[in-house]
């Protein structure tokens, strides 16, 4: 049944827990310590298996042995791998807030020329304001002189209506008159 269970071990790489007889007896036999086919050829021959029977003690101490052996470097290797994964959620986040510094700068300079091309249209808009002054100015004074000009010929209109009515009175006055005969 052993050897079955030897022949079947080289196809297969899980093999069946022992089964749990009340004592613990873990036994190794000649053939678990041959060398493999692939390493050496091994000659034919049929050699006897005999149990190796190993104490409960033994194997308690074995695997105190290599627990205290390997343990305090997966602790230490567990608490490395927590620094680095807090690490790594530091880093996340810097990264996060780094990348909102770059959109904000990003939006700084959108604000930035927008603000230039206010500039711009703001001088456009003073000039503008500017000519529509001077432009204010310049109807203004127009309006005033077409105002005196205005008042000058209807002056001067009055005072040629007065020289004609005063030349038609002196043209009255010249024409004789008819003396009365008594």
């Amino acid at each position: 049944m052993e050897t079955e269970g030897r022949a079947d071990e080289g196809s297969s790489s899980q093999r069946d827990p022992p089964q749990n007889t009340g004592s613990y007896d873990f036994s190794l036999t000649p053939q678990d310590s041959r060398p493999t086919e692939d390493s050496q050829p091994a000659e034919k021959s049929v050699s006897i298996e005999e149990p190796i029977v190993v104490d409960r003690k033994a194997i308690e101490k074995l695997t105190e042995g290599l627990l205290s052996h390997y343990l305090p470097d997966l602790y230490s290797s567990k608490q490395a791998l927590l620094e680095l994964n807090q690490n790594q959620v530091i880093l996340l986040d810097t990264l996060d807030q780094e990348v909102t510094k770059f959109r904000d700068c990003n939006s700084l300079l959108d604000l930035n020329s927008l603000f230039t091309e206010a500039k711009f249209y703001h001088g456009k808009l003073v000039n503008i304001r500017k000519d529509m002054i001077m432009l204010h100015e310049k109807t203004t004074k127009l309006k005033k002189r077409a105002l005196k000009l205005q008042q000058q010929r209807q002056k001067e209109a009055m005072e040629k209506e007065q020289q004609r009515q005063k030349e038609l009175e002196r043209e009255r006055q010249l024409i004789a008159k008819p003396a009365k005969r008594t």
